[in-house]
């Protein structure tokens, strides 16, 4: 084993146990300081906590910080480490602002007195909501991340210059971290898609020899697992901030890999969620409303995204839609595996 491969286990591994070990920790924090929502998709509506980015965050950053130590204790040392403290600078940034959402909405007041409004509240104001991710993108833009050209079909490569860093680059940031938090809402779909996707990544990238992408995916991947212990159904907390840093770090290991088009193709059910909120004006949201026999139907009958789609096709609870929608994204990225080669 080579010691790039041993680096890049080793740091998942620690961003792995870490998360695992200090979610619990975190649970409790949020219950005693009252950062807690309720499961409104479960008979009763228990309170859960409401914040799960803190624990899985953590561990992130202890393997990243790992991979770094490792980097400079043992040469040769490898290139592009701007690069990596850039994206992390981006992740925090994006972080922050989840926190910062989670905390302002206890502030508010019920949105309703009645059916899913009576326990939803809004943190951020919904105009500001979907720009706040921009101002994230700034490390990756002062450090001219990624490349400059694209390959075009019957056109070859085309040079974008300072189009890349200043327009395209801040667009990926703004466009991942809002897909990843539409679909959401469902105990263990967001954790579980999301580890499904940042191992597709991890793994491509690492067969390409992009090895500070794949560190950056596989630790985040194997905090995303960890979590996923406490936030399966039922779950013990909600990943809340964590929405959003979910898909910074998808942007952030797309551009420093440059592996636009192979993460395009993994990120194909987010795109569609995206274009489903869209037609609704982003006013939808993912829940389900709980039936007699356990079972989950779309609000009104209709269907504003894909957790409404599935539940509309057959009779299934919470952790099925769940199960159902982990199982696509992994049937998405083998496909993106299978078919890159004619892309």
């Amino acid at each position: 084993m080579d010691t790039a491969t041993a680096a890049i286990i080793g740091s998942a591994s620690l961003s792995f146990a870490i998360s695992y070990l200090l979610i619990p920790y975190f649970i409790r924090y949020m219950h005693a300081a009252g950062i807690v929502g309720r499961d409104i998709m479960k008979p009763g509506k228990p309170t859960v906590a409401d914040m799960g980015g803190p624990g899985v965050v953590t561990g992130f950053l202890s393997g990243a910080f790992f991979y770094l130590g490792l980097n400079i204790l043992y040469p040769p040392r490898v290139s592009g480490i701007i690069y990596i403290l850039a994206g992390l600078c981006t992740i925090l940034i994006i972080t922050l602002i989840g926190i910062f959402d989670s905390l302002t909405a206890l502030m508010k007041r019920r949105e309703g007195s009645d059916g899913f409004e009576q326990y939803k509240k809004v943190g951020i104001p919904g105009w500001l909501y979907f720009f706040l991710p921009l101002p994230a993108a700034v490390p990756l833009v002062a450090v001219n991340a990624g490349v400059s050209h694209i390959a075009l079909p019957f056109m070859g490569r085309v040079e974008l210059g300072v189009v890349y860093p200043l327009m395209l680059v801040p667009l990926a940031v703004l466009c991942c971290s809002n897909a990843t938090n539409f679909l959401a809402g469902f105990n263990g779909l967001e954790a579980g898609m999301g580890a499904v996707l940042h191992l597709s990544l991890g793994a491509y990238a690492f067969a390409t020899g992009r090895y500070n992408a794949a560190m950056l995916a596989f630790c985040f991947a194997g905090s995303l697992l960890a979590f996923l212990r406490y936030n399966w159904y039922p779950a013990k907390v909600f990943p809340g901030d964590l929405n959003y840093t979910i898909g910074a770090v998808v942007a952030c290991v797309t551009v420093i890999g440059n592996m636009e088009k192979f993460a395009i193709m993994c990120f194909t059910p987010y795109i569609a969620e995206a274009l489903l909120k869209a037609w609704s004006r982003f006013e939808a949201e993912s829940y389900g409303v709980l039936q007699p026999d356990g079972t989950l139907k779309p609000r009104d009958g209709k269907v504003r995204g894909l957790t409404h789609l599935i539940m509309s096709l057959g009779d299934f609870n919470e952790r099925q839609v769940t199960l159902i929608l982990i199982a696509l994204e992994v049937v998405v990225c083998l496909a993106s595996f299978l078919v890159f080669r004619f892309v």
